[in-house]
């Protein structure tokens, strides 16, 4: 069993995260993933990663790499969905399938760091987002210490509340049903607002503004791709529980391209707007009906956090099976949260580039060995498989060594291209 009751210590030491979903519990229809990856895919830093493309790329230029970039990435994320439909393995269970169950922990337990980091990341924003709305609502500076930690306890206990929960419920009523249709509303209103603002001060000007050149068109498509990559490590926890594989790619693929190009490019139109220098969620409430646009989109950012600690808690149950995953889950939020009182969890760029180096080669090796035709099965039984190991570390220094040496032809493209071919061709016939 691969439900979330499986993995109490009532039902043995069964460990689910490397059990393929039985056949009954397989329930999410195409539009099921597409209404989570939707979701998932839309947040405040989101929008804020847009925002990082100007002054530096020009509108067109910038847009094009919104596109593309988000096209990519999510397709690599529909991949995966795939893999993880077609086997019911989740992310963990892939990792030991590709690397051998020895090896994997690494690439596990790195997946469980970045994870805990995005949780941070995202109580912090929650947080701050709450401190604004309360002093753009009620006139309350809550910025103190005491405002602090009222409202990231306030978040923490809010994920804690959902992880005791079902995830296949929370996902199939709770998300598309209810809390879907608001975040969408919240996006085509803050869409209208600022693109008026845009067609007053000119939509030729808008679009023919240039770009300072301080970053090329291949770094700003790492920098679109980072997003949707980061999501990799997480994808197939979910998927696994798909009627079909092909329901899985579609909907992922179609829900997440859809979120990162309209996330990236209100950043890129908010800031595009703004006055130079402006806090990106003042400007967001200084819109007509930003409060109410700004809370949903804040009360949707959480269900990101749930979907991170959801998958560092099935990836610390495959390393510990008497681990349960709700337990772990609660632990890991109350870590979380812990961090998110103490660590200066705002600079976002170089982190999520970071992870772009550890996770693009990694999962080129995964859709090389599980995703091509002739390799499902290569590696499932060894405890460490030399060549993928090899193939992925090397693979993070020649992202490095990209962006270090030749950073005007991007990183991720060529790293994933060498890695994914050269899983495919040392792999076991």
């Amino acid at each position: 069993m691969a439900s979330d009751n499986a993995s109490t210590p009532s039902a043995g030491l069964v460990n689910s995260a490397l059990t393929p979903t039985a056949a009954h519990e397989r329930v999410f229809d195409w539009r099921t993933q597409a209404s989570l990856w939707l979701s998932l895919g839309v947040g405040l830093l989101v929008i804020q990663m847009g925002s990082y493309l100007t002054p530096a790329l020009g509108t067109r230029d910038a847009m094009l790499a919104i596109v593309l970039g988000s096209a990519l990435g999510a397709g690599l994320l529909a991949w995966t969905a795939h893999i993880g439909a077609r086997t019911g393995l989740s992310s963990a269970g892939i990792m030991h399938h590709t690397f051998g169950s020895r090896f994997a922990r690494l690439p596990v337990l790195l997946n469980i760091a970045q994870l805990v980091g995005w949780t941070t990341f995202e109580l912090v924003i929650m947080r701050d987002g709450s401190v604004a709305i309360a002093k753009d609502a009620l006139g309350w500076d809550a910025s103190g210490l005491g405002g602090t930690v009222a409202f990231t306890v306030l978040w923490g206990g809010v994920l804690a509340l959902l992880l005791a929960g079902s995830m296949v419920t929370l996902v199939r009523k709770t998300l598309s049903r209810y809390a879907l249709p608001l975040v969408i509303a919240s996006l085509l209103w803050l869409s209208y607002q600022f693109g008026a603002q845009a067609q007053a001060q000119g939509w030729d000007a808008f679009w023919a503004r240039a770009g300072d050149g301080s970053m090329g068109w291949p770094g700003a498509l790492d920098l679109v791709i980072a997003m949707p990559v980061s999501w990799l490590p997480l994808v197939a926890d979910y998927a696994r529980f798909s009627k079909s594989p092909r329901g899985a790619l579609t909907g992922t693929w179609a829900g997440y391209a859809v979120a990162n190009v309209w996330c990236y490019a209100l950043g890129l139109l908010v800031v595009s707007v703004a006055a130079p220098g402006a806090d990106l969620v003042g400007v967001l409430l200084l819109a007509q009906g930003g409060l109410v646009a700004l809370s949903l989109i804040l009360v949707d950012e959480i269900d990101n956090a749930y979907g991170d600690v959801h998958s560092a808690a099935v990836s610390a149950h495959s390393l510990q099976a008497r681990w349960s995953v709700r337990g772990a889950g609660l632990a890991i939020a109350v870590v979380c949260t812990a961090l998110a009182l103490v660590l200066p969890m705002h600079d976002l760029e170089p982190f999520l580039l970071l992870l772009s180096s550890v996770f693009v080669p990694l999962f080129g090796v995964i859709l090389g060995r599980m995703g091509l035709p002739g390799s499902a099965g290569a590696t499932r039984h060894k405890t460490i498989d030399g060549s993928a190991a090899l193939l992925w570390i090397a693979g993070i220094a020649l992202y490095h060594a990209i962006s270090q040496w030749a950073p005007g032809f991007g990183a991720a493209l060529p790293t994933l291209a060498a890695t994914l071919l050269g899983a495919w061709l040392t792999r076991e016939k």
